[in-house]
């Protein structure tokens, strides 16, 4: 068994763990926070769905007369 080529693999293992633990630290932080929206993402355009439809029309010439 070489000691030297088991010592470089450990290290190796090392790096990659404190990479792991690095991106795993960071999750909690790349989640959206839990609560009321902010200030900023409530001022979109709230208009009313049924106002952006198509005008309803009292006689539909689409419509068979049989």
């Amino acid at each position: 068994m070489d000691l030297a080529k088991v010592l470089a693999q450990l290290r190796r293992e090392l790096a990659d763990l404190d990479a792991a633990i690095a991106s795993l630290e960071q999750l909690p932080q790349a989640r959206p926070r839990r609560g009321y929206a902010s200030k900023a993402q409530t001022q979109t355009s709230h208009e009313d769905p049924v106002s952006m439809a198509a005008p309803v029309q009292a006689n539909d010439s689409n419509r068979d007369s049989a």
